[in-house]
């Protein structure tokens, strides 16, 4: 990871202006990616106007304790499935001042993956404060870097659709 790649510096601009223009602040729940979304934010100068915190949840207990993620959720579709990425999308938006937030669950790889959730597999979930939710499920190729990478780029293009729609 670089924390000068042009691309992701003016992805995170682009989001920063988008929330500031709404009047939104966001929080994020990352599991695979690590915070890495939150590092892309914050090397944006004044994120502080739109970006509120972030959660760095990478094991069941942490997703329970932090974000309110069900043991049941976890337990019947495990942690890299939508319905887990949608708890912790909304659990973020509870439990912080923000008012949009989104939610990132996967397999990175270079192990974990099964036949059902193979490595590059990544959940991903967006809520708002006004009770409007989003989840999504892609497949990344590549290796570890490269999913993490992928999963950051994908997250905050698609909750930069959702602000501009």
């Amino acid at each position: 990871m670089t924390l000068d790649d042009p691309s992701l510096y003016q992805l995170s601009e682009h989001v920063g202006r988008a929330l500031s223009a709404r009047g939104l602040m966001l929080a994020t729940a990352e599991s695979c990616t690590g915070g890495w979304v939150g590092q892309v934010l914050t090397m944006i100068p004044g994120s502080s106007e739109w970006y509120e915190r972030g959660f760095v949840t990478y094991t069941y207990l942490s997703k329970m304790e932090m974000l309110g993620v069900q043991s049941s959720t976890l337990e019947t579709f495990g942690a890299v499935s939508e319905q887990t990425a949608l708890e912790m999308s909304r659990g973020a938006v509870e439990r912080s001042r923000a008012q949009v937030a989104l939610s990132i669950t996967g397999v990175a790889g270079p192990g974990g993956g099964t036949p059902d959730k193979p490595v590059g597999t990544v959940c991903f979930g967006w809520s708002f404060l006004d009770g409007r939710n989003r989840t999504e499920t892609m497949c990344f190729p590549g290796d570890r870097d490269a999913v993490r990478r992928q999963s950051v780029q994908h997250t905050l293009r698609r909750l930069l659709d959702q602000l501009l729609a």
